[in-house]
């Protein structure tokens, strides 16, 4: 083994072990992987800049705007209303929303579908008296699913197109995908309808809830210099046995009181940390001399006249917020906005509002005034999951945004136009009729997306130039000599879906193409065989919900437990594996 090799394996596993525990965010971890392998001279600057030229990189780019203008065009607003039935039947209700998803799913980003679907579904639900923990996790998934559909479905896809092409090759065709992604979407969807149904927690009412701590917010009040309660114990004061409540601590004089007894005295001035269910959390301000705390001048009154409004959002993997405190986040001053209480699954958090170091998937309840939603809406540091009700819809844009769209997906289909040139084509349609605007597309691109892509080929270019991805490959090789290419397959696919588990789907794809391209030189089979195995494999992750950024996005909202998509996912993951090896195999190799 040489030096470059040598150095080349270990910072990718240096890269592997930051992801996994999340010491930074991905985009850092993977630019500074390939910072190092440049700086070394393994590769060259030309070499490492390669990913930020990449066909497949530049048209994920394009389709953000494409997929921007086409949420703002309120399609899936219509979409999402007209899907769930009347609740009489809730399997039955899992299949009208499944189907229609995952077919929006094959064409527009996964993300603004299950952010537009999931506040919907969870008001759906209160109104049928069905548990949301049954339909949010078969939201996310379908969209998974439909993303595997086509080659714009998700931005994995179009990664792997491009490596593709520069490799010499045609790349994918728009519907090539769907010979092993359809059959396995169908099964995937009868799955969720009967065993993942069974699987799936049913965490309907609040008592229920409460105790599983399923749901459970952290919140912060305040003893008001002339309230009445001043003096009183916490039993006088009628905070001992609070309705989906719990006072876990109190901050007097900058000293922690906690466990709290129901003999403690109030003073003027004491911080009250609360845990419990958000709608008892915020009815706290009722009480005369108690301040709920938002860190803002903001106040929960204003919401009797409409001046402010609750948010809910859901902190993201590429968030600027992570690993920072409240406080060293500034997050008052930084969005206008409150943080009235924070929800962390399967965790109890004992502390200020502001001393909480945020994590990803923890939700937070915001209380803001109503420019919040049109300013944040697209950010990159949080999903908001209250519904963005559209603006007034301008009738021209829609229709412009959605012809625009269904012809740039006859152009590709038809190969008139390349992918590339085809979705470049539409987003100068959008900037030409002024449906988007610069700051508009500025807003709808995810740049931390595009930067762990090109970051990761040069990665993997530097896999390639040094043999580190033919010393690997011909590890498997050897490995798998009994078992023949099928066997090769198998630990590729198997591999994949272990890292788009536990690192971003994209870092996966690109670091698996090479090692994967190297094994079907090796073995003399059509390198699209594998193509295809890690393209499916790297967007089919149903088994945590760090592997993918919708499983991300409902983890709270659902009240799951890490254990729930454990339950559900990891035998979706084998049946998409079964169906995926399968056809790959009697289609491409045999």
């Amino acid at each position: 083994m040489s030096y470059e090799i040598a150095v080349v394996i270990f910072v990718v596993l240096v890269m592997l072990i930051c992801l996994v525990k999340e010491v930074a965010r991905p985009e850092f971890i993977v630019f500074c992987s390939l910072a190092v392998i440049l700086l070394l001279g393994i590769i060259s600057p030309t070499e490492a800049l390669k990913g930020f030229s990449n066909e497949g990189m530049l048209t994920v780019a394009l389709l953000f705007i494409v997929a921007g203008a086409v949420k703002e065009s309120g399609m899936l607003h219509q979409i999402a209303y007209r899907t769930m039935g009347n609740g009489v039947h809730p399997r039955r209700s899992l299949f009208r929303m499944m189907l229609p998803i995952s077919a929006v799913s094959a064409f527009l980003n996964n993300t603004p579908v299950v952010l537009m679907f999931t506040p919907i579904v969870r008001k759906w639900c209160q109104e049928h008296n069905i548990s949301p923990s049954k339909f949010l996790i078969p939201l996310s998934y379908a969209t998974i699913f439909g993303g595997t559909l086509t080659l714009i479905g998700t931005s994995t896809n179009l990664v792997v197109h491009g490596l593709m092409i520069e490799q010499g090759m045609s790349g994918f065709t728009m519907f090539q995908l769907a010979i092993v992604s359809l059959p396995a979407c169908l099964i995937g969807i009868i799955y969720m309808g009967t065993i993942g149904y069974k699987q799936l927690p049913n965490r309907k009412s609040s008592e229920e809830s409460f105790e599983n701590s399923s749901r459970e917010y952290l919140g912060e009040a305040v003893i008001e210099a002339d309230s009445p309660l001043i003096g009183k114990t916490i039993e006088e004061a009628g905070l001992r046995n609070l309705d989906g409540l719990y006072l876990i601590e109190i901050i007097s004089n900058g000293e922690r009181v906690a466990p709290v007894t129901t003999y403690q005295k109030l003073k003027a001035h004491d911080q009250l940390i609360f845990t419990g269910l958000l709608p008892s959390i915020v009815q706290l301000q009722q009480m005369k001399g108690l301040r709920v705390e938002t860190g803002t001048n903001i106040k929960l009154d204003d919401l009797r006249n409409g001046q402010t409004t609750l948010i809910e959002a859901v902190i993201s993997h590429q968030s600027s917020l992570l690993f920072k405190t409240v406080k060293e986040n500034q997050f008052r001053t930084r969005y206008n906005a409150g943080i009235v209480a924070i929800h962390r699954n399967q965790e109890r958090i004992n502390s200020k509002v502001g001393d909480i170091e945020l994590k990803p998937g923890d939700t937070l309840l915001l209380l803001t005034n109503k420019e919040f939603l049109a300013r944040w809406k697209n950010s990159d540091d949080f999903y908001l999951l209250t519904p963005v009700e559209p603006e007034i819809i301008d009738h021209r844009k829609s229709k412009i945004a959605l012809f625009t769209l269904v012809g740039m997906i006859l152009l590709a289909s038809f190969n008139i136009l390349p992918m590339f040139q085809s979705s470049l084509l539409a987003v100068m349609i959008l900037f030409l009729t002024r449906t988007v605007t610069l700051e508009g597309a500025k807003k709808y691109i995810q740049f931390s997306v595009l930067l762990i892509i090109a970051c990761s080929i040069g990665i993997g270019i530097a896999l390639e130039k040094t043999g580190a991805a033919a010393l690997i490959a011909g590890s498997f090789v050897q490995v798998t000599d009994g078992f023949g290419v099928l066997g090769a397959l198998i630990i590729i696919y198997l591999l994949t879906t272990v890292f788009t588990e536990v690192i971003t789907n994209n870092a996966a794809a690109v670091l698996m193409f090479s090692i994967a391209h190297a094994v079907a030189i090796q073995l003399g089979v059509d390198p699209m065989a594998f193509f295809v195995a890690i393209t499916i494999a790297a967007s089919a992750s149903f088994a945590t919900p760090i592997g993918y950024q919708t499983n991300l996005i409902v983890y709270g909202p659902g009240g799951y437990r890490f254990s729930d998509y454990l339950k559900v996912g990891i035998p979706l993951n084998l049946l998409y594996f079964l169906v995926t090896v399968t056809i790959v195999y009697f289609v491409w190799i045999i």
